[in-house]
């Protein structure tokens, strides 16, 4: 398995491009699918405060050496207070076996809490050297904008549900002049859109499956992709993305779907789901 490239943060860290995702995958199972994705050549784990995943997930990483991962983790939105932050995050850490993380996003804007009094805790956090790089997670382009006014640290990376059938162009635009690492989230729909013929018609094309041919053509947009399987095929061939590119005939026909389906229960691109000051 070749390397999986990765991508510059504004810090300097990189970022590899592939990442295991590990929602709603808990107990053995994550623990199977962390080791097995870590033995394939994933080198980029991502987990939440949320999906209550953490503890299985370190005793995996404890494996492994720490210097070769790149490790996120999110703060769920109820836990948005100054100090609230600063536990999640500790519990966070000794859950996950280790004494600092790569990556640490707010999982999800929370209006009724100052979006100020959460970076100031963030910041503290980066200064002791508990957090690399901070970042969003389901940030609409008008929060994203709030967010880099009171942030004192450099927002790093917006993870945000894009897929071919939810193409966020304007969202990702303003991410790439902003020097902000979009990561996408849910990239294949949650299988949803394995059945979509113009993705299929591509993937016969190429040889190649229709998740492959979603997860390539984010990949080409610069997006870093979390696909989430607990299947080791699909594990294999979420990172088989290397060495073939779909030319840009093929991009268009996928950003050209008549689709804007996303699959979380709320619109991120309403920005009546405000933030707080």
């Amino acid at each position: 398995m070749d390397t999986v490239p990765t991508r510059s943060l504004p810090s300097g860290d990189e970022i590899p491009v592939v990442g295991a995702g590990t929602w709603d995958v808990g107990g053995d199972a994550v623990k199977e699918t962390v080791r097995t994705a870590l033995d394939r050549g994933y080198t980029h784990v991502d987990t939440a405060e949320g999906y209550k995943n953490e503890a299985e997930i370190g005793e995996v990483l404890s494996e492994h050496d720490r210097e070769d991962l790149f490790l996120t983790s999110k703060v769920l939105p109820s836990n948005l207070h100054y100090d609230n932050v600063l536990e999640s995050l500790e519990a966070s850490l000794d859950k996950l076996g280790v004494s600092a993380l790569d990556l640490y996003l707010i999982h999800w804007p929370n209006p009724a809490i100052s979006l100020r009094e959460t970076f100031d805790a963030l910041e503290r956090a980066h200064e002791e050297g508990l957090i690399r790089n901070v970042g969003v997670s389901n940030f609409s382009k008008y929060q994203l904008m709030f967010a880099r006014k009171v942030a004192d640290v450099p927002i790093a990376v917006n993870q945000i549900e894009l897929h071919p059938w939810y193409y966020r162009e304007e969202l990702l635009e303003y991410c790439r002049e902003h020097d902000i690492v979009v990561e996408a989230a849910a990239p294949l729909a949650r299988t949803e859109l394995f059945d979509d013929p113009v993705l299929n018609d591509v993937a016969e094309a190429y040889e190649k499956t229709p998740a492959q041919v979603a997860l390539k053509w984010a990949l080409q947009k610069d997006v870093v992709v979390l696909p989430k399987s607990t299947s080791e095929s699909h594990l294999r061939q979420n990172i088989d993305l290397f060495g073939w590119e779909l030319d840009a005939d093929d991009v268009a026909r996928i950003d050209d779907i008549d689709r804007m389906d996303n699959v979380y229960m709320i619109d991120l691109d309403d920005d009546t789901y405000g933030i707080r000051s």
